[in-house]
């Protein structure tokens, strides 16, 4: 999920904290669990520092050890330790119970999003994205910031985010059976599909897919009722090309490659050089693939120019790519 709602979700899980008799009957305590939770909804995503380096490293951690099953306890286990200095007449397990529940909420909603996590780490370095839920969803954020509004207005916010959670998860019910409905819909009207991968707008109807058969991929759109098929690509290896093997080395094409479980290439040679592009394919808006990795090489092969990274609009794509074709 995005930032914000993980922050919210650390407020609401502290309030749901008030349930705990441990907590709830201790002013100290309540106010260490509170921060506890807050700051373990936003612990994993450390890594976003990774930004300031260069896309290729952010691409290629961001949501994957900080995610994993050692960290989840190691960020939990810090957190706690660090309150428990600055507050030690607070219950230490009750705080770290809680702070543990906070990191252990963040990365379970990750694995809704279409992004996913590598969350069984270190037992398997697998994306696991469901693809149910939007990275930011507005029902969930509003739900909570209700929910945090009747707390402030003097409410039991234990009884309060109890109710909110109860609603939170059925609506993910809903949007699983959604989910399942539309698979079966693309099932029946394809019959070698091996794999559907659901990336959720922000429209509660909106899914855009990418449909995986043995010889294509379809882009598509579906409104829950209706499957409406926007480009497909027929389903290619990467090449034993010279240029292929040389651009694998690269930084960027290697993050993408890490990252991207669907794609389309193309290999355009020049006079001077060759490029290589790679297309993400679970991201279609506004008539363009926005997340890409282009290298071009020289006639040596050797790397001039690379790049992996979010290009959300045709414009933008040319002026950020321009250099790279000079």
């Amino acid at each position: 999920m995005d930032t914000g709602t993980h922050f919210v979700m650390g407020i609401a899980l502290g309030g749901l904290a008030t349930l705990d008799p441990a907590v709830g009957g201790s002013f100290l305590t309540s106010e260490a669990v509170l921060v506890g939770t807050i700051i373990g909804s936003q612990a994993p995503d450390l890594d976003t520092v990774l930004k300031f380096k260069n896309n290729a490293a952010y691409l290629k951690n961001h949501r994957g050890i900080t995610h994993s099953i050692p960290a989840v306890l190691l960020w939990s286990l810090l957190i706690t330790g660090a309150i428990h200095f600055i507050m030690p007449s607070s219950s230490l397990i009750h705080v770290w119970i809680w702070t543990l529940l906070a990191v252990v909420l963040h990365v379970v909603v990750d694995i809704f999003n279409g992004y996913g996590t590598q969350a069984l780490r270190p037992f398997s370095e697998k994306w696991i994205a469901l693809g149910t839920i939007n990275t930011f969803d507005s029902f969930i954020f509003i739900a909570h910031i209700v929910g945090i509004g009747i707390w402030l207005s003097g409410a039991h916010g234990g009884y309060t985010f109890l109710i909110i959670y109860c609603i939170i998860a059925l609506y993910y019910v809903v949007r699983l059976l959604m989910q399942r409905s539309i698979k079966k819909k693309i099932l029946n009207r394809w019959k070698n599909v091996e794999n559907v991968i659901f990336n959720p707008t922000m429209k509660f109807r909106k899914w855009q897919l990418v449909i995986v058969t043995k010889e294509h991929y379809y882009v598509a759109y579906s409104n829950f009722t209706e499957i409406q098929i926007v480009d497909q690509f027929e389903r290619k290896e990467l090449p034993n090309h010279p240029a292929m093997e040389a651009a694998k080395k690269d930084r960027n094409i290697s993050a993408f490659l890490h990252f991207s479980p669907v794609f389309h290439w193309q290999i355009k040679e020049q006079l001077d050089y060759t490029e290589i592009r790679l297309i993400d394919l679970r991201y279609f808006s506004k008539g363009h693939y926005p997340f890409v990795a282009v290298t071009q090489l020289d006639k040596d092969l050797n790397i001039v120019r690379s790049y992996t990274g979010w290009i959300f609009s045709k414009k933008r794509m040319k002026k950020k790519l321009k250099p790279l074709i000079d």
